[in-house]
């Protein structure tokens, strides 16, 4: 039974609303809900009315909102140090960036804070690995992306971007990408040439619509990339930490990458936390001053980070993905002949698409909104369905008869 109630009006919510359109730039078109507290799977607007988050900060609330576990170590690191520059070593940097390394099978992290800020770090990696190791012509690297990628909203990131929302006015563009369609073996071994340092993907596409590629394809990606002498970077900004089921999305196939994207999840939810982790033969061509972060590696992201591992290293998040995510994928079914085209699941992770006869994902969200469950429309006639790997088998079903509620409405 849903715990949503309704407000005895929406003053309190627009007014909030009213006070961000005036002052905040409209990066953004949220829904028309203000969120002031959030514990496990649920979130409470400001005027009380409760829903279910199935978003949970596109992946960064893998472990709920408000982690008891996440809160506690935060807490206690707050209470004692907070940030030291870099130009100092701190008691939390050296912990964590060995129990990372050892979760990902890998000598070095490079920690920085946001997921674009780690995907910038491992281009800049593969470019001087490309220069110093392969032994590319100075200034002739090339990287090969996949068509529908998403991995951030910097300048370079968007060079390669596929999406022309976030592309539109912000040439001219940096050069050295080429771009292939994503899950095509072929397509790839034909773009890579003597020029090419590292072909960079999501094991998963989420912003995508969790565009999950055909089997086998990692595992040919990986082929490729050892034959060529190529970096494999696989960006688990999105798919890493449970999410799919196993600790990485790469582990479904067993593959594992020259260099691992973290970011999200990494940080609990609780505040930006990435990095990048590979070997010491990639790694070490980062040399101090050609690369640095005043708040990479801070002991609180340190501290929160160490717990993150932890948790992931118990396994108990990654059972709770696969069973959910199964109970999630076998009621999902029943939305086929009210509307839904196509389904898509990995993990407690699942994209599916609206006959665009009906209504838009933007119009499914709203409805769904109305019924206490919050989700985030993609591309026009997507949704996506991604709550926080605490949710219970009751919340999956609550979930799932809100969708098909908003389809029959």
């Amino acid at each position: 039974m849903s715990s949503f109630t309704a407000g005895d009006g929406d003053r309190t919510n627009r007014r909030q609303i009213a006070l961000a359109d005036a002052h905040v730039a409209r990066n953004y078109s949220p829904l028309e809900i203000v969120i002031e507290r959030g514990e496990g799977a649920w979130v409470t607007d400001v005027e009380g009315n409760r829903y279910l988050d199935c978003l949970a900060g596109y992946g960064a609330l893998n472990f709920g909102h408000s982690n008891p576990r996440l809160v506690a170590a935060a807490t206690d690191q707050l209470a004692t140090l907070t940030l030291t520059s870099r130009a100092f070593h701190n008691d939390q940097l050296g912990p964590f960036a060995q129990e990372l390394a050892e979760l990902c099978g890998k000598d070095l992290v490079l920690p920085m804070n946001t997921g674009a800020e780690a995907v910038e770090t491992a281009l800049k990696v593969a470019r001087r690995w490309g220069y110093e190791t392969k032994g590319v012509p100075a200034d002739r690297a090339t990287i090969i992306t996949m068509h529908g990628n998403f991995h951030g909203r910097t300048t370079t990131i968007v060079s390669f971007s596929t999406d022309e929302v976030a592309t539109r006015g912000y040439g001219p563009f940096t050069p050295g990408f080429r771009t292939v369609p994503y899950g095509s073996a072929a397509a790839l071994e034909a773009a890579i040439d003597e020029t090419t340092v590292a072909v960079l993907l999501e094991p998963v596409q989420g912003e995508a619509g969790v565009i999950v590629p055909p089997k086998g394809y990692l595992t040919e990606v990986r082929r490729l990339c050892t034959e060529t002498s190529v970096l494999m970077i696989a960006d688990e900004i999105q798919s890493g930490l449970c999410r799919t089921g196993e600790t990485f999305a790469c582990d479904l196939e067993a593959v594992t990458p020259d260099l691992y994207v973290l970011g999200k999840a990494l940080g609990g939810g609780l505040l930006p936390v990435s990095a990048v982790v590979a070997n010491a033969d990639v790694l070490s061509v980062i040399t101090p001053g050609s690369h640095g972060s005043t708040f990479g590696g801070n002991p609180l992201a340190a501290r929160v980070g160490r717990e993150v591992v932890a948790m992931v290293a118990e396994g108990t998040y990654q059972e709770q993905a696969r069973l959910r995510g199964a109970a999630l994928h076998d009621r999902m079914q029943e939305t086929f002949g009210f509307g839904v085209t196509e389904l898509r699941t990995v993990g407690l992770w699942c994209g599916f698409d609206i006959d665009a006869d009906l209504m838009t994902g933007r119009e499914l969200v709203t409805r769904m909104a109305g019924r206490g469950v919050l989700a985030k429309d993609a591309h026009g006639q997507t949704v996506r369905l991604a709550p926080p790997l605490t949710v219970t088998e009751d919340e999956i079903d609550l979930l799932v008869d809100a969708v098909l509620v908003s389809l029959r409405a």
